[in-house]
């Protein structure tokens, strides 16, 4: 079981339900401003910072499996697909294991499920970074560069990209922007940028995208658990994110013709760069996390390659929520605080 906080521990937490796994891990408990560890024979050590784990006494390791850290054996669900990744790079953070963002999660792992895909980022280091690691591991990827706030560029980026792959038969819009602000700082520069970047440029990705995607194609929108609550005190973002809900709807509708799908995935708290540095500095995030920990951008990944792929063929028009029961009402706190008993 995890130690108190600020213990300094080492103990083998995991024997039953994870050798069941094909694991063996050990959990290192380390002080409030060190990392916790997860460590396997069959990965890399796996770290998430102690300040981004609810103070509960979760055994936050029993919910550790290979695909959750992108260490999972390929399946080759898209081989032959073709598809643009919108907001591919990731934020560079200073840290000293930094966590992968759910761009270039999903780059990634689609790439490595045998797509072909174009990284388009606003920042060339970031697209070009998520690029070298696919190509690194064998697989097909395309840098490019574009700002979303350029609304007359996106049919041509979606031209683009059609070009590059020699067909497009998915659509991912990972790209958006937070400012922070509370209502009584938003100014109507900040509330444009927002939705520019937020919900314009997703309407006219998809609204290209309807013209000229194969049939029976995909296009999956990365939205955000804000936009199904107002407790961030960041209605601009919040507002955003419901937007894109209802959007994806529209979507949905207007590709049913040529059997194109669309959803949305609604995140709770993740461990991305942007994720982590949010925690460390709302230290009341990390009480709310299910599971003694928060979501990485593999798990979120993984519901969008599920989306993307045939399996998902009669799905669209939804959103998706990937939040370990924060909706449910439980926020991280231990079930049986709550007068249910012991687990």
């Amino acid at each position: 079981m995890l130690g108190a906080p600020g213990a300094v521990v080492e103990e083998a937490a995991v024997r039953g339900i994870q050798q069941s796994r094909g694991l063996d891990m050990h959990v290192h408990i380390c002080s409030e401003l060190q990392p916790l560890r997860f460590q396997s024979q069959l990965t890399r050590t796996y770290t998430i910072d102690r300040r981004i784990m609810a103070p509960s006494d979760f055994d936050a390791a029993s919910s550790v499996f290979p695909e959750t850290i992108g260490k999972a054996k390929s399946n080759k669900r898209l081989v032959g697909r073709k598809v643009l990744i919108v907001g591919a790079g990731q934020r560079q953070i200073v840290d000293a294991d930094p966590p992968i963002g759910n761009g270039r999660a999903i780059a990634t792992l689609f790439a490595r499920e045998g797509a072909a895909v174009v990284c388009l980022d606003v920042i060339r280091e970031a697209a070009e970074a998520t690029v070298q690691q696919i190509r690194s591991e064998g697989g097909e990827a395309y840098p490019y560069i574009f700002d979303v706030r350029d609304a007359s560029g996106i049919p041509k980026a979606v031209a683009d990209a059609k070009a590059t792959l020699g067909g497009l038969d998915g659509l991912v819009l990972v790209v958006g922007i937070s400012r922070g602000l509370p209502l009584h700082k938003i100014t109507r520069e900040s509330w444009d940028d927002e939705f520019a970047v937020n919900v314009r440029s997703h309407m006219l990705f998809a609204q290209s995208s309807l013209q000229t995607l194969d049939p029976g194609a995909s296009i999956v929108i990365l939205s955000s658990m804000a936009g199904l609550r107002a407790n961030s005190g960041n209605p601009a973002y919040e507002t955003s994110k419901a937007a894109q809900m209802a959007l994806v709807r529209a979507v949905a509708r207007a590709g049913e013709p040529q059997g194109v799908r669309a959803n949305v995935i609604a995140p709770g708290y993740v461990d991305t760069p942007l994720g982590r540095d949010a925690s460390r500095h709302r230290k009341g995030r990390a009480a709310r996390v299910p599971f003694g920990r928060q979501a990485t951008g593999w798990e979120v990944a993984y519901l969008a390659l599920f989306l993307m792929s045939r399996e998902a063929s009669y799905i669209s028009g939804q959103t998706i929520n990937i939040d370990a029961g924060s909706l449910s009402g439980t926020d991280g706190r231990p079930m049986r605080l709550m007068g249910w008993g012991k687990l």
